[in-house]
């Protein structure tokens, strides 16, 4: 028997529920994992709260992790017990002790502790994706990116620095603007007490950005379709601040001939190439230095509800972990 986080029905962070579950042995295709860390993640508050409907009830929330391989399924090859692991997409991460699919899961490098593994994967990996393959940002990129002080936010800063492109951040204190500008962030802009459309335009002399990354949905939409250029690029991977309205197609030609995608990171990681690839890239800058993973607060796990609640309370910055 092992302890994780149970959720029974969906609502507030009160319904995470610390109990004891039966763990059982891993089948053909999956891997029995000691987790000595979670990553916390605003996908996790969609499941809980029923945004993102789960495939069943109760079920365990958490979609990173890290630890220790203690028995491999028929069939798992690539992974034998004491394996260090982590992972992202794998439903689940908020327990002691789980079976996870084996194809999931990517060996971490010695030069990476488990509590780095835990709060890199999926903020990594996204950070990865979107810089590399949603847009290839290089020295002549200008993008704008909301929540810049954030946990993916702070990742995309040292990368944009690295890759040597122009980044506007936008932030909610002058205390995270500091942050992200420490990061690397170019330029910050404190939505609370500037215009983000106004100030983008002063930045780049009217021209705009190649490129908007939103993950704030409702609060940012339409305006950051007035940051881009002609041809310009939205991607909208997240609505921490509620869902998106219908998009009117004809907007986008009213302004600039835009671009628009949704993409995720569970398809670009859908194939195991790709998520060897993906994973692979965030190792190298990280053992390279070129990326250090900030974990600014870490939780016991079964304090899981707290956790959530300071995130939704916009008083995190950077990862969150959440420990075995």
């Amino acid at each position: 028997m092992a302890h994780a986080i149970v959720i029974h029905e969906t609502g507030g962070p009160e319904v995470m529920k610390w109990e004891e579950v039966e763990v059982g042995e891993p089948g053909e295709g999956q891997v029995k994992l000691r987790q000595s860390a979670a990553g916390l993640n605003y996908i996790d508050v969609y499941f809980r709260t029923g945004t993102y409907p789960s495939e069943s009830l109760p079920f365990t929330p958490g979609m990173e992790g890290a630890g220790e391989v203690v028995a491999v399924g028929e069939g798992v090859t690539h992974l034998k017990p004491g394996d260090r692991v982590a992972y992202a997409g794998a439903v689940g991460s908020y327990a002691e002790e789980r079976i996870a699919p084996a194809d999931r899961m990517v060996k971490l490098p010695d030069a990476i502790d488990d509590k780095t593994g835990a709060a890199m994967m999926l903020k990594g990996m996204t950070a990865s994706y979107l810089l590399q393959r949603t847009y290839k940002v290089g020295p002549d990129t200008t993008f704008l990116f909301h929540a810049a002080a954030g946990g993916v936010g702070l990742i995309v800063c040292q990368w944009a620095r690295h890759l040597g492109a122009t980044m506007i951040g936008t932030v909610g204190s002058g205390e995270k603007a500091d942050l992200a500008k420490s990061y690397g962030c170019t330029h910050t802009i404190n939505y609370n007490s500037e215009d983000f459309v106004e100030r983008v335009k002063e930045i780049t002399g009217g021209k705009g950005c190649d490129v908007v990354y939103d993950s704030i949905g409702k609060d940012t939409f339409p305006a950051s379709l007035d940051c881009l250029r002609k041809f310009g690029l939205w991607a909208t991977f997240g609505q921490a601040s509620g869902p998106l309205p219908d998009l009117n197609l004809g907007l986008l030609a009213q302004k600039g001939s835009l671009y628009v995608t949704r993409p995720t990171l569970f398809t670009h990681i859908a194939e195991r190439a790709d998520l060897e690839d993906i994973s692979g890239a965030l190792f190298d800058v990280v053992k390279s230095g070129a990326i250090k993973i900030p974990v600014n607060q870490t939780y016991p796990l079964s304090e899981a509800a707290q956790a959530h609640r300071d995130l939704e309370g916009r008083k995190t910055t950077g990862s969150t972990v959440l420990l075995t």
